[in-house]
């Protein structure tokens, strides 16, 4: 289904960039609830420090952490791997970095969308330096058959294929962000 024949679709203005629905508003919830009692049931010990990667993944973590039943903390790293494009450069750059100290801590990095892995891999490796106790992903989107690095991911919301996609905190030029589902995009860069 295409967005625009959506009987909820309410984003005209966006209509023309968006192809098909692939991920609804309503599976996006019943999903994330899942894996909130999932993620409180594995850390019901030590409730773990959530590290959102901006800016993709900031939807995501909002309503992760309300469908966790733990006392988490929470924190913020922005990295930049595309730029304005819609494949990865390869390059990672730190453009925001933690405020809190990781030794000893039980850290989930909340992440948006895993595609070539390359990002992923230098974070972790990146943040496995500071000695936390665990260090796990919890991504909301896999793109299948697009990684160029192997990642164990304790926790993924949905296999996708290799469109590039937006909405729900993932975007093009800044665009997209604030729609409450996943489309594919069919709009140019």
């Amino acid at each position: 289904m295409t967005a625009h024949d959506s009987p909820d679709f309410t984003a005209h203005w966006a209509a023309h960039d968006l192809g098909d629905v692939l991920v609804s508003a309503n599976a996006l919830q019943a999903r994330i609830k899942e894996l909130g009692a999932q993620i409180t049931r594995e850390y019901a010990d030590n409730p773990p420090l959530l590290v959102c990667v901006l800016k993709g993944a900031v939807n995501f973590m909002s309503d992760l952490m309300r469908a966790i039943e733990l006392p988490v903390e929470i924190d913020f790293m922005a990295v930049s791997s595309y730029g304005a494009a819609t494949k990865t450069s390869g390059v990672v750059r730190i453009v925001k970095d933690l405020d809190v100290d990781l030794a000893n801590r039980d850290v989930l990095i909340v992440e948006d969308v895993v595609d070539s892995g390359l990002t992923l891999n230098y974070l972790r490796q990146y943040l496995g330096a500071r000695n936390p106790r665990s260090l796990h992903v919890c991504a909301l989107l896999l793109k299948e058959g697009e990684q160029r690095i192997e990642q164990e991911l304790k926790y993924v919301g949905f296999t996708i294929g290799g469109d590039f996609v937006v909405g729900y905190g993932l975007d093009v030029n800044e665009r997209y962000r604030n729609l409450d589902a996943i489309y594919t995009f069919v709009g140019e860069a």
